[in-house]
């Protein structure tokens, strides 16, 4: 006859791993954002900045315009707490830009330019690598786009490890071999095309959401647009 015997320890253990993870995962992402930037030439100090106001950006969304008759009663909206309310004709949609997930990667994006133009030490192709991060940039928003979906109530979602693969990909693909190259250009087709991509060419269809407020950039720093950049320079 089989026996079974209870450990109790077994359930502290787990309990214990649980907790660790919860402890190291955001260090280990803080860590993930350091070698990312790291790999894009910055120092300590200004990663540090930069991650610092990613955070901080996150909470951040400016209007820039609204989408008349944007709320119809056609849709339903689901608030902060999961809670699902009915719309109802009224009010605008008003559009906002999120700072840490749009503008601090699109600050990135233009220094990356401005140091690959004027570095010929480190890029003496400085045109090549612009044209292989445009391409890059190009592609992953055309992806982007075909898989980007609309959800009433609750924003446009895109599959979370489709636009950093692909802009791995182009970082490997257009860099030419070169390793200095694969970063920048692998950020660059991240960030930019999915900004592009899931969000610009579908803002026709931002009325179609619903909700009183669309953040473009989303929930900042976690967003899939901050986040495609980062996994895509940190693996290249």
């Amino acid at each position: 006859m089989r026996q079974y015997y209870f450990n109790p320890f077994s359930f502290l253990l787990i309990l214990v791993v649980i907790i660790l993870l919860l402890l190291f995962l955001p260090l280990l992402f803080l860590g993930m954002i350091g070698g990312a930037f790291r790999s894009l030439g910055f120092s300590g100090w200004e990663i540090l900045f930069l991650i610092i106001a990613s955070v901080i950006g996150s909470f951040i969304n400016i209007p820039v315009t609204q989408i008349a008759g944007g709320r119809n009663r056609e849709y339903q909206f689901r608030d902060r707490f999961g809670r699902i309310a009915a719309m109802h004709d009224g009010p605008d949609t008003a559009v906002a830009v999120n700072v840490g997930g749009v503008l601090i990667p699109l600050f990135v994006t233009l220094y990356l330019v401005y140091y690959i133009l004027s570095s010929p030490v480190f890029f003496p192709q400085p045109l090549a690598v612009i044209m292989g991060g445009g391409a890059g940039i190009l592609l992953v928003a055309g992806i982007t786009h075909a898989v980007a979906k609309v959800v009433p109530g609750l924003g446009i979602t895109t599959p979370i490890f489709i636009p950093p693969l692909c802009a791995l990909l182009c970082g490997i693909l257009f860099s030419f071999g070169d390793p200095l190259a694969a970063p920048p250009i692998a950020f660059a087709s991240g960030t930019m095309g999915t900004l592009i991509g899931a969000d610009l060419l579908n803002w026709r269809h931002l009325g179609k959401i619903g909700a009183p407020l669309v953040s473009i950039g989303g929930a900042g720093t976690f967003d899939g647009i901050f986040l495609s950049g980062i996994l895509a320079a940190f693996l290249a």
